[in-house]
């Protein structure tokens, strides 16, 4: 969820653009690394390694990311996951521990900060 929150879509607060900045690869990155073209593939990794303190290009990484799938890709991986946890623990009883890790879960998934 965390890779989420550098490209902007909500409010909470934190700057968009720390992760690219820092040069970190995050899944919504590197997703659209693997599906787009050559040209754009060096495009993305020349701004993320040779121009990532440049805001306007962060931007228009951020902006590249998002029209090319990348966000929903992250999200869709992130559900998944979270319900291959929830189908685990169905195979375990009942308990406050049990409880505790799907509020765990849910919160990890929804939360807005």
């Amino acid at each position: 969820k965390d890779d989420l929150f550098d490209y902007g879509n909500e409010k909470i607060g934190k700057p968009t653009g720390i992760d690219i900045k820092e040069q970190k690869m995050t899944l919504p990155l590197i997703y659209t690394l693997n599906n787009c073209s050559e040209k754009e593939r060096r495009w993305l990794i020349n701004s993320v390694k040779n121009h990532n303190k440049d805001s306007k290009r962060v931007k228009e990484v951020i902006q590249f990311v998002k029209k090319n799938g990348g966000l929903e890709y992250a999200v869709t991986q992130m559900k998944m996951y979270q319900q291959k946890a929830f189908d685990l623990l169905e195979t375990y009883p009942d308990s406050p521990y049990k409880a505790s890790l799907e509020i765990m879960m849910n919160y990890v998934i929804d939360r807005k900060k």
